[in-house]
């Protein structure tokens, strides 16, 4: 039985990249809190399958949305406050982690992770701060990975990228801590959503898991989306500036 926190009930909620995996799951345990969520994801069909199953009762919005389109991705978010208020919590889940030829990689496509990958974590907190500043309070979580720190090759602009998070994470807890803005980063590390099943695991990758993590089991979509609320809860009401790893004890 997951955990209810009662002051995040009736808080307005945006989760990037929200329309499967870890951002599904993500929503689904906002959703579960009492928040008014809205969801933003290119994935227009996962994403309208999303909005008929949990739509109807009035608290949850999808937007199609293409979250490297800076100009539409603001636009979402106005949608969003539009229809719910102010922005209380800014997930920032949204990533991409095609992997790469170091060697083949162009100018267009380094510019292309970076615009997948980050750009929009910076112009989605951008777009919800006035908010928060006015209320003195909200809470922005920025999804990173451990793929860096585990020093994984094979996509050196998402491990780049990834890295860039926590920078840009603990820029903005410093310079909004004083609007009662908490701004901390979560590091996942090999979660089993269904993009990581269908391409990358393998039971060679699988054995990999069981050899380098503290515990021996398979990480899931729900791992993450507990310790994301519990983040976004006044329970956590101290913690900012900082960056979590939940990666099974693997770094």
């Amino acid at each position: 039985m997951a955990a209810i926190y009662p002051d995040l009930s009736g808080k307005v909620v945006i989760v990037t990249g929200g329309a499967g995996g870890i951002g599904e799951a993500i929503g689904r345990s906002f959703l579960r809190q009492g928040c008014r969520v809205g969801v933003l994801d290119l994935d227009a069909q996962r994403g309208e399958a999303l909005q008929a199953e949990l739509g109807e009762a009035g608290a949850f919005q999808f937007v199609e949305c293409d979250l490297t389109d800076i100009p539409t991705l603001k636009a979402a978010i106005r949608q969003v406050r539009e229809r719910f208020g102010a922005i209380d919590i800014l997930i920032n889940n949204a990533a991409n982690d095609q992997r790469h030829d170091t060697l083949e990689v162009t100018e267009d496509y380094w510019d292309g992770r970076i615009a997948v990958n980050l750009r929009h974590q910076f112009f989605a907190a951008q777009a919800v701060l006035p908010d928060m500043m006015e209320k003195k309070a909200g809470v922005i979580l920025n999804l990173g990975s451990n793929s860096w720190m585990i020093g994984q090759g094979g996509m050196v602009a998402y491990t780049a990228c990834k890295s860039a998070v926590l920078g840009l994470t603990r820029s903005l807890a410093r310079d909004f801590g004083p609007h009662g803005v908490r701004v901390n980063a979560v590091a996942p590390g090999w979660i089993m959503t269904e993009r990581q099943l269908e391409l990358w695991v393998t039971p060679e990758t699988e054995q990999e898991i069981y050899d380098r993590q503290c515990l021996k089991r398979k990480l899931v979509p729900d791992d993450i989306a507990s310790f994301v609320v519990f983040m976004a809860s006044e329970d956590a009401g101290a913690c900012t500036n900082q960056h979590y790893v939940v990666d099974g004890g693997w770094v």
